[in-house]
């Protein structure tokens, strides 16, 4: 079984046939990872370099740079190469590499934006013990448990990727391995991989986006208990950046995963995982150095722009 399936090819189905429009969207693509590059790159190098930005929230942002630019390292070369290659395949070695990364790097990414949310809580809402509650120690101890439960969750995907066994050269509906389209296309029994995704979605997915969610439940209502319209204003521009942030990566995997295939047209699914795969890598560094502030002044500072 093994031997069987370590000669498995899948065969990934892409965008288009039609070559111009190929061209087209790997010139496209290829301007959106360079940008997703030197945007999180440049992030954690402006982030080191700054001592303004030697802070809590800022640490968890150079974390969060650094899981974008590997998760779309791990989709997005792949997706280039297969625009102007004849045959778009992958091995079932690199389809295993491809789910055990990006499923960790995933929920890394899903616990790091939870762990952000509660710095913004104890920010805003506790100010006076911030520096006690987001000591050093404290802030390396919630980032490195955020790996630790993504490695949790790649490795339980790959167990159950394991168990499952193909035919052959398998299709793939997508432009890169993804466990939910592995699972449909196994000819074996596929009820240890539903149990593991399941469990994973439940455990890990909806325990950070609480998390999430309960911190800005109170942060909105501390913030609207403030009497002054200026208070309210400051407050609430400490936690813009990450809330747009948050809103992009939740909405993109909402949309990707928990809509039913059912309403929607195969070219509305790609483009779904489009944007929760390339565009959302691109966009937090964005978001953080054109409405953040101290960002922008840290940039300035380290350019000599007046």
């Amino acid at each position: 079984m093994m031997n069987n399936q370590l000669s498995t090819k899948f065969s990934l189905r892409g965008f288009t046939e039609d070559p111009v429009t190929e061209v087209t969207l790997f010139l496209m693509f290829l301007f959106t990872y360079l940008v997703t590059i030197l945007g999180n790159l440049g992030m954690i190098m402006l982030i080191r370099a700054s001592p303004q930005l030697h802070s809590p929230m800022y640490y968890f942002l150079g974390n969060l740079a650094f899981v974008d630019f590997c998760s779309s390292t791990v989709i997005t070369p792949k997706m280039l190469v297969d625009f102007i290659s004849e045959k778009k395949g992958i091995t079932y070695a690199g389809c295993v590499a491809q789910v055990f990364i990006f499923d960790l790097l995933g929920i890394t990414e899903c616990f790091l934006l939870a762990v952000m949310a509660y710095d913004r809580y104890v920010a805003v809402c506790h100010p006076l013990v911030y520096p006690l509650v987001m000591s050093p120690k404290h802030c390396f101890q919630l980032v490195i448990g955020s790996y630790l439960v993504g490695l949790t969750n790649g490795m339980g995907q790959t167990i159950g990727m394991s168990s499952l066994s193909f035919c052959g050269s398998s299709i793939i509906d997508l432009f890169f391995c993804d466990i939910s389209a592995l699972i449909s296309l196994s000819t074996s029994d596929t009820t240890l991989s539903h149990i593991i995704l399941r469990t994973s979605a439940a455990l890990f997915g909806v325990s950070s986006s609480l998390v999430v969610l309960v911190s800005y439940v109170a942060i909105i209502s501390a913030i609207l208990s403030i009497s002054s319209a200026e208070g309210k204003c400051k407050a609430f521009s400490t936690c813009t950046s990450h809330l747009t942030t948050v809103s992009i990566f939740y909405g993109a995997s909402l949309f990707m995963y928990l809509k039913p295939s059912s309403d929607s047209s195969r070219e509305e699914n790609e483009w779904a995982v489009v944007l929760y795969t390339v565009v959302t890598p691109m966009l937090n560094p964005l978001i953080y150095s054109l409405r953040n502030k101290e960002v922008k002044e840290a940039l300035r500072r380290l350019t000599k722009i007046k």
